[in-house]
């Protein structure tokens, strides 16, 4: 339960913003699957400009603001990423980038959970490991275990983008339920 006695507020993110992506289709997917007491908010950051310090110097544009702010609201942040040339997407990265600013950057002291999706049979190992390496950096606490690695993602969903395959939606579960372990126990 969160600090006041509620439900466990968790902020997805999915580093595709493809139309099709099995990223957010994966995310989608944990929305549904989240144990009781946990409520998973999708972040839009699709809409962010390219970040500029001079920009953020002169104020943070509205639509950063309203990630930093969703992001620092959360008790828990869980990313969903595919892997582009053996890392994450440079949108997720541009997310990161944004949010991590000072002042009071939201990942500071904040459990985290990471899953990722691709066709290929590693889905999204190194991405997830570069992943890991930059929350080291912004103090989060990533969850060690389960490890969600879903390969061969398009045999996994429907045309419709529905996640039909049992086991990797027990793995989701279970990573959904050691965040929320994780989160009470840093509490």
């Amino acid at each position: 339960m969160a600090k006041d006695g509620g439900p466990i507020r968790v902020v997805g993110i999915s580093g595709s913003l493809r139309a099709g992506s099995y990223n957010a289709a994966v995310l989608k997917a944990a929305t549904a699957l989240a144990p009781e007491g946990m409520t998973i908010e999708i972040a839009e950051i699709g809409d962010l400009p390219l970040y500029n310090d001079d920009v953020r110097v002169a104020g943070y544009p509205p639509q950063v603001q309203r990630f930093r702010d969703q992001l620092a609201a959360a008790d828990a942040i869980l990313f969903v990423t595919p892997e582009y040339n053996y890392s994450i997407p440079g949108v997720l990265k541009n997310a990161i980038d944004w949010a991590s600013r000072p002042p009071s950057q939201p990942f500071d002291n904040k459990p985290v959970a990471i899953m990722g999706a691709s066709g290929g049979i590693l889905g999204t190992a190194r991405a997830q490991y570069h992943l890991r390496q930059m929350l080291i950096f912004l103090n989060a606490f990533p969850l060690n275990k389960p490890e969600v690695m879903i390969g061969a993602a398009q045999t996994k969903f429907d045309e419709a983008g529905k996640l039909t395959d049992e086991a990797t939606a027990g793995f989701i579960r279970q990573l959904l339920e050691a965040l929320r372990d994780w989160r009470n126990r840093l509490a």
